[in-house]
């Protein structure tokens, strides 16, 4: 069995410039963060992007598209900014395309204390195994369907949008 991994950046790769206080993109951290996680699971990894969401425009949201259509794999995991994770989610359910995606981020960076970044991306790994084809989207423990899940911005976790 064979995941692809396609990481678009978002939160969970960024890092804390202590120079100008900022997050910022510098590499992705999956390879350390697999290695940290012991994933015995064969994951190609695929680099598209690093940017957070808000950033992310039409034509990056159809790179990975075309990349989930594109994949041998049956199983992808995608990394993605909260902020607009449900619109690809979105973009990509309703294309029906006959594939297990997966998309997870999280709320604090990899790089920071108290992180939900590798609990999110084993949540996200191990549901992707079990899961019938479609789009999902796994944070705060929950793994809901394209369809049914939204951000709340108050609270800052995910919920189904039809609670």
């Amino acid at each position: 069995m064979k995941v692809r991994l396609l990481i678009t950046g978002g939160t969970i790769d960024k890092f804390y410039n202590q120079s100008n206080g900022e997050l910022e993109f510098d590499k992705t951290h999956f390879p350390e963060m697999i290695k940290r996680a012991r994933i015995e699971v064969d994951l190609i990894q695929e680099e598209l992007l690093l940017i957070d969401s808000l950033d992310m425009v039409d034509i990056d949201r159809q790179l990975i598209l075309d990349r989930c259509e594109n994949s041998a794999e049956e199983l992808i995991l995608i990394t993605h900014g909260t902020d607009t994770m449900c619109d690809t989610a979105k973009l990509l359910g309703e294309r029906e395309i006959n594939k297990t995606i997966v998309l997870f981020g999280s709320m604090v960076p990899y790089a920071v204390n108290n992180s939900d970044a590798l609990f999110n991306f084993g949540c996200a790994l191990g549901s992707l195994q079990l899961l019938e084809p479609g789009v999902y989207v796994a944070m705060n423990g929950r793994v809901l369907p394209w369809s049914d899940v939204e951000k709340n911005r108050d609270l800052g976790v995910f919920q189904p949008s039809s609670h």
